[in-house]
């Protein structure tokens, strides 16, 4: 399994999931940690690497980018020679792709898409040449993971790649977890209210811009309203700069980079999802799994289908700072203080069931690569 980094968002999350769920007597499980500055072999002894069991033996590549990993991220497949890749950002997994020629020829890989490419690559300077690495590249995988049916669509019809090697994973969420760590943690919020909490990368596409323009009409009928951010990235000085614009320096909490944007649940008045594009953010499916009342931009196909009508979810009807506004206020005007939901469309997500879809794709990925007389003999099985 490879990642960028430790210390980032939903694609991280769901790694550190999978490797805490994978079956430890059926996989023998490699993590490799490609832009991490210490280089070398590592177990859970080491503090940034906690939420990763002990028999998951992890690799420190030590590349200062993603790009710059070829030759070390070829070495380490070379040297653990595994059955399956899984790689689960897309640049990572256009590297992965890149190099695959030079894979052992038993190596087979299999790519985690993490949103709509079509919503993507609008909003990408690069888009022309992503656009040519997607075609190009992504028909190198043996499997593609999609965490919605819009998305198998939107890469069936945008890249021509066959349906035969698009398939839907849900991402694994550790319900109970969730909700017991939900009951235990202190409030961090002060003041009247409401509570506002947002999570993600400070980048363009999560549209926090339009959260803040929203907050700032919000406040014209709930004065005391204030939202929390938690999540660093890039446009934090902007997103500053226009809080000062708006008047909201002091009803907007930046928290930066949190471990566990769940420790901000409890005293949450609404999760707002504020995304102009997005593919199936574990925030959301963790404050669902919390009970939080949702309000969520139609971010994407998957996400829309999932929470349009359903008791404690407002889904806008565009995207716009207006549209948001508009259905804060609705759903601030109809909720009682610190009222929560049984949220159904969390169940499919639960560990159990999201583990066992990842464990029969690796399965019928493993027997599908071995020829029928050699099967009975697969049994080490690399990951």
């Amino acid at each position: 399994m490879l990642i960028p980094h430790l210390g980032g968002g939903g694609a991280e999350r769901v790694m550190a999931l999978l490797a805490r769920g994978l079956s430890s007597e059926k996989y023998e499980l490699h993590l490799g940690i490609v832009t991490k500055a210490t280089a070398g072999i590592v177990t859970q002894a080491s503090a940034s690497t906690d939420e990763f069991p002990q028999h998951v033996t992890i690799h420190w590549l030590g590349s200062p980018r993603v790009r710059s990993a070829g030759l070390r991220l070829l070495r380490l497949v070379r040297s653990v020679r595994p059955q399956i890749v899984i790689s689960g950002m897309f640049h990572l997994n256009f590297l992965v792709l890149l190099l695959r020629p030079m894979f052992p020829w038993s190596t087979h890989v299999v790519v985690r898409q993490n949103g709509a490419v079509s919503a993507s690559l609008e909003f990408d300077k690069l888009a022309a040449h992503n656009r040519l690495l997607y075609r190009m590249l992504y028909r190198r995988a043996d499997r593609i993971i999609c965490q919605s049916e819009a998305m198998v669509d939107d890469l069936s019809v945008e890249f021509g790649i066959g349906t035969d090697r698009l398939i839907v994973l849900r991402n694994p969420v550790d319900v109970d977890a969730v909700r017991m760590e939900n009951g235990h943690a202190p409030e961090r919020w002060s003041g009247p209210g409401p509570h506002l909490l947002a999570v993600g990368r400070l980048s363009p596409e999560k549209g926090f811009d339009l959260l803040l323009g929203a907050l700032a009409s919000l406040r014209k009928q709930f004065p005391h309203a204030d939202l929390a951010i938690t999540g660093a990235g890039p446009e934090e000085a902007r997103l500053r700069n226009l809080c000062r614009e708006l008047g909201l320096e002091s009803a907007v909490f930046f928290a930066g980079y949190v471990d566990r944007p769940s420790d901000w649940f409890p005293g949450a008045a609404v999760f707002v999802l504020s995304s102009r594009h997005e593919g199936l953010p574990n925030a959301l499916l963790e404050a669902g799994a919390a009970g939080l009342p949702i309000v969520a931009l139609p971010a994407a196909g998957g996400v829309a289908e999932m929470l349009r009508g359903l008791p404690g979810v407002w889904v806008c009807a565009e995207i716009s700072a207006t549209a948001l506004a508009a259905s804060l206020l609705e759903a601030l005007r109809t909720l009682e203080p610190g009222q929560r939901f049984t949220h159904e469309f969390v169940e499919p997500f639960r560990m159990e069931r999201a583990i066992r879809g990842y464990e029969d794709l690796i399965d019928a990925t493993i027997q599908d690569s071995v020829p029928a007389p050699d099967r009975a003999l697969a049994k080490e099985r690399r990951l």
